[in-house]
């Protein structure tokens, strides 16, 4: 049984990796429809978070810019990871692409997909996120949105977070060891 045990936190540890080293589409190369279809899909993920709580529309509305992540796929058996693309938007217009990786170690099982926005409060904050120089601390969470959950979001360092399950169930939700990598509109 134990030697089972080790061989399957080797493979999920391996399959882990492999997710969160895939090649990133987010170049050049990724073709208009590919890009309508991601805004259809942050559009939803907007509607959806704004539907289950309508304090949230205030933070689209006065922050200085927000990057949306409306598929953020992870898993993880002691070693895990997490992937996802998405738009950043600087006071309401499109100005890049992002992809969010995670890769962590600790006590953790499970797979779950959800939502992530991440709000800036100033351009200081949105052109840190742009430098690639956001980074969370071990015990950095996100707000999980329920209906009044805007009430308890705050900004920490120029940055506030916000999650929504889409399903699947994870023990684990901290934020630490997200990077991020950006890249503007027509690169």
């Amino acid at each position: 049984m134990k030697s089972y045990l080790g061989r399957w936190a080797v493979f999920a540890a391996g399959l882990s990796l492999a997710v969160i080293a895939m090649p990133q589409r987010v170049s050049a190369q990724e073709t208009d429809y590919d890009l309508e279809k991601k805004k259809l899909e942050v559009a939803q993920a907007i509607e959806g978070l704004v539907a289950d709580d309508a304090g949230l529309q205030r933070f689209f509305d006065d922050s200085y810019g927000y990057a949306v992540f409306p598929s953020v796929g992870k898993g993880g058996f002691v070693v895990g990871g997490a992937h996802g693309t998405g738009l950043v938007y600087q006071g309401g217009s499109l100005i890049g692409r992002s992809t969010l990786k995670q890769l962590d170690v600790g006590l953790q099982l499970g797979g779950q997909s959800f939502i992530q926005v991440m709000f800036f409060q100033g351009e200081e904050d949105l052109d840190r996120f742009k430098a690639d120089k956001i980074e969370f601390s071990g015990q950095a969470s996100a707000v999980a949105i329920t209906a009044g959950a805007s009430a308890d979001i705050d900004y920490a360092k120029g940055v506030a977070v916000v999650s929504k399950a889409k399903g699947g169930l994870m023990y684990e939700a901290t934020l630490g060891g997200q990077t991020f990598e950006y890249k503007p509109i027509g690169y």
